[in-house]
């Protein structure tokens, strides 16, 4: 039996090592590509493949916003995050969320088609370790909930408020009310040093 895979990342880099990776499988197929979350959701509805492989950080949606739009379209598809880091909090919401595996791209890439290959016969992986739905671990008071990551994001790209606001279809006082919250939660105070500890995590590039 084939499968068909869709790959998301905004970096065309990252995207042809991932390719030639997964087509190394002879019963795996990359039919798409997207450059950005927004993207990721038209062709996974256009292409409808068994699976869609997305970066954790991306223009306009990020990974995991992105995967929860498709599989409300599209609850056949599985899905599968890409994070920069070991981060548990993100493992957490991708298990809350439903989303059918979370990996490392730092992992080797014989554990990585492991995943893919565990995710694609039906099991929900993180990490290479089994987890439920609704599955939460301790993580401290420096977690951020999807929406204040894509907050923060956009206040280290230079966005204001009121672009912030608009971009994720919010309101100006909810999109405030983020970025105070996501300063409370990381102790951080003065825009110059979100922008700096955004650039540290990956978000931007500096």
């Amino acid at each position: 039996m084939g499968y068909s895979i869709l790959i998301a990342d905004d970096y065309a880099v990252a995207r042809y090592g991932l390719r030639n990776l997964l087509e190394q499988h002879p019963a795996w197929k990359v039919v798409g590509e997207a450059v950005d979350g927004r993207e990721a959701v038209n062709k996974a509805y256009l292409l409808r493949p068994n699976l869609v492989i997305l970066d954790e950080v991306m223009p306009r949606l990020s990974g995991l916003a992105a995967a929860v739009q498709i599989r409300r379209v599209s609850p056949q598809i599985r899905l599968m995050i890409l994070g920069m880091y070991d981060d548990g909090a993100l493992a957490n919401e991708v298990a809350e969320k439903s989303i059918d595996g979370y990996a490392l791209q730092s992992d080797s890439e014989k554990d990585l088609l492991i995943a893919v290959r565990k995710v694609l016969r039906g099991e929900m992986f993180s990490g290479f370790a089994p987890f439920g739905r609704g599955q939460r671990e301790h993580t401290g008071p420096r977690r951020l909930t999807e929406r204040e990551r894509q907050v923060l994001q956009l206040i280290a790209e230079g966005k204001s408020t009121k672009d912030t606001a608009s971009l994720l279809g919010i309101s100006v006082k909810t999109a405030e009310s983020h970025r105070m919250r996501l300063m409370q939660k990381l102790d951080i105070h003065e825009t110059a040093s979100l922008v700096r500890y955004a650039v540290r995590r990956g978000l931007v590039q500096p």
